[in-house]
């Protein structure tokens, strides 16, 4: 009786996972080997160009480098607020009794059990605060680059703020970022959860769809890219 009330979230559930997982899993080994096919690494690779040309033309370009690295660090500061947020949320809906989700037993496919309703919350609770872990790292990161980046360049071998060293930086605190805001889309689906399995499959698989068209550079010549064709699409925003 307690397979045919739990079956479709046994089914469901890890096949949507592995989806997202896989996704990103392909699009990692894009990133490594085809970088300028995706916006992620597309926009690595301009970020070191910025860096170059911030750190060479300090004394024009100082206040436009804080202001940047200031919009990301807001952004990260939001991101990271909001998970911490709905994890305290989260855990007084554990801490509680699960009366108030009774309500919910009759209209839902899957099951039903205080185990199943407490793993539900758990891991969406665990998600969250992953989330908010990477977004306060990549804080600690922007922030380094903040100070760092106006600093004066030095001809002799002693100087080791080079901007290669900020690049660096600042790409560790735009890829902890990423995967900070990837963690949080992750859980959308899982939300869905507690009305059912069903759900969390559809929301995967539309979400997925979409973060492909949003990740990944298709050129005209039947999705080849590389070379000089994405120098262009450099300017475009990343999806983070």
């Amino acid at each position: 009786m307690e397979w045919r009330k739990s079956y479709l979230d046994v089914i469901l559930v890890p096949l949507a996972f592995m989806i997202c997982m896989g996704y990103h899993l392909w699009l990692w080994h894009k990133v490594r080997t085809q970088p300028l096919s995706t916006i992620i690494g597309t926009n690595a690779r301009g970020r070191r160009f910025w860096v170059a040309a911030i750190m060479k033309d300090n004394e024009k370009k100082n206040i436009l480098a804080v202001q940047t690295i200031r919009n990301t660090i807001m952004g990260s500061t939001l991101m990271a607020t909001t998970s911490i947020l709905l994890c305290s949320g989260l855990a007084a809906v554990i801490s509680s009794t699960y009366s108030i989700k009774k309500p919910l037993n009759d209209t839902v496919y899957g099951a039903h059990g205080e185990f199943m309703v407490a793993l539900k919350y758990v891991t969406l609770l665990l998600i969250f605060l992953f989330s908010f872990i990477c977004h306060s790292l990549s804080i600690r990161f922007n922030n380094q680059v903040n100070f760092l980046i106006n600093c004066p360049l030095h001809d002799d071998d002693e100087g080791v703020i080079t901007p290669d060293y900020i690049a660096e930086l600042l790409e560790r605190g735009l890829t902890l970022n990423t995967i900070g805001n990837r963690l949080f889309y992750a859980a959308l689906p899982l939300m869905l959860w507690i009305f059912g399995p069903v759900l969390v499959f559809l929301c995967s698989v539309t979400m997925v769809s979409m973060l492909y068209n949003l990740d990944v550079i298709v050129t005209a010549e039947k999705g080849k890219s590389g070379g000089a064709d994405h120098q262009n699409n450099g300017h475009q925003c990343e999806f983070v």
